[in-house]
Parts: C-alpha cells; sequence; structure tokens
C-alpha cells in the first residue's frame, strides 16, 4: 500500500516514515504543500498522512483544493493544533480522520489501518481468502493454519492482491505500491517477489496474466474449474 507523507519537520518526518516502512507500507515523503497537492493529483496513492502547517501551501487549504479536484483518497490529518475548530475545520475541508500532536505511533498505525479498511469496503480486520490469512496488525500470514514467514516486501506485495482478490493487478501498479519514489528498483523486483510467495504459500495461489500483471485466486476453487487434483 502506497503512502504519502507530508510533514515538514525533519525529525517527526524520518520517524514516521521509518515507523510505516516497518509495517509494509511503501512511502513517499514530501514535506510541503504545493509538492503534495501536486502528487495527489497524479493519483496511484492509497492514503495521505499530512501535518497542517506547511510551507507554500497550509494543510487546511490542500485538502480543500484536493477534494475539489476531485481527489477521494483517504486524508489522515496530524496536526498540534488543539482547538476544536481548528480540527473540525480540517475534518469540513475534506479530512477523514484528525490525530493531534504527539502521538502515539500505534495509534497511528491503527487509524491508518482503519482508514484502509473503510476506503476498501470491508470492516473486517483480516484479509483472508480460502486458507490465507493476513493480519495487517500483527504483520502475520497463516496458510493452512500454519505460520508463513515473509520479508516486508513479500508482506506487502500479498498484501495488496488480497486486497484486490480476483481482479489483475499489473507490474506497474504493484510496484509504485512496494517501492517509495527514492528506492531503486531492480526491473524484475516484482516477478522475484511473486516467486518467493509462490515457494511459501502454494504455486497456484497467484495467477500470471501475461502482459498485464498478476491475481490472486483461491486454489481449490480453481483447481476443481479445470479438474485438477
Amino acid at each position: 500500500m502506497r503512502i504519502l507523507l507530508v510533514e515538514d519537520d525533519e525529525s517527526l518526518g524520518e520517524g514516521i516514515r521509518t515507523a510505516l516502512r516497518r509495517a509494509a507500507y511503501s512511502v513517499d515523503w514530501l514535506r510541503d504543500g504545493a509538492s503534495a497537492l501536486a502528487a495527489i493529483g497524479a493519483g496511484d496513492l492509497d492514503l495521505v498522512v499530512l501535518d497542517l502547517g506547511l510551507p507554500r501551501l497550509d494543510g487546511v487549504e490542500l485538502i480543500r483544493q484536493a477534494r475539489r479536484s476531485g481527489a477521494s483518497v483517504p486524508i489522515l490529518v496530524l496536526s498540534a493544533r488543539e482547538r476544536p475548530s481548528e480540527r473540525t475545520l480540517g475534518l469540513d475541508a475534506g479530512a477523514d480522520d484528525y490525530l493531534g500532536k504527539p502521538f502515539d505511533t500505534h495509534e497511528l498505525l491503527a487509524r491508518i489501518r482503519a482508514l484502509l479498511r473503510r476506503a476498501g469496503g470491508r470492516a473486517a480486520p483480516l484479509l483472508a481468502l480460502g486458507a490465507l490469512e493476513l493480519d495487517p496488525a500483527t504483520l502475520e500470514v497463516r496458510w493452512r493454519g500454519r505460520p508463513v514467514d515473509l520479508s516486508r516486501r513479500e508482506f506487502a506485495l500479498l498484501r495488496v492482491l488480497l486486497e484486490q482478490r480476483g481482479r489483475p493487478i499489473g507490474r506497474e501498479s504493484l510496484q509504485q505500491r512496494l517501492y517509495g519514489w527514492d528506492e531503486d528498483v531492480a526491473s524484475n523486483a516484482v516477478d522475484v517477489h511473486v516467486h518467493a510467495l509462490r515457494k511459501k504459500l502454494d504455486p497456484a495461489l497467484i495467477r500470471t496474466l501475461r502482459g498485464i500483471g498478476y491475481a490472486l485466486d483461491e486454489p481449490t476453487a480453481r483447481g476443481e474449474a479445470q479438474g485438477q487434483p
């Protein structure tokens, strides 16, 4: 999942980015409102974590302009502005949630998970398909009842595939959700992670769509349809 972090405080921004990456999110970090508005307009984001006191364009005005232009990406506001009227201003401008500074990192991650669930139209905290279960909170994966040890990238890829279960996802889109702008990416990175997942889970679980990308299917259903054991 790809998150845009908009925070001009270097120390705080570095801490948030580190926490998000440890939670297997792809993070792009910008320090001013004008650049963030352009990034939101370009799309391909799953969520925005936004400070309000930004240079070049204030956070509240950024939200207003983003919503006016049709952007529907969930926005979580982080701000030291404590007065209820200021919180209301951000929410009424189009923000989806508001977390005051200072905050607990665990609460930040929980709110992010809740917003992503809401955006995906699901209420259950676990992502599941047949015998496959993924817990975004604990970063644990179970396949046929046993725990599976995945790297951070493998976990991130599986989470995206589960969110889109059955629907094809292009390699470029997957790459954008696994890597930030500032990271070097090998041309076959997604294919390597898919290969690793197939070895650790089930070769039939992830379907290759030539010229398109990949899709996650429940292997038992496909096997029965094709007369496989």
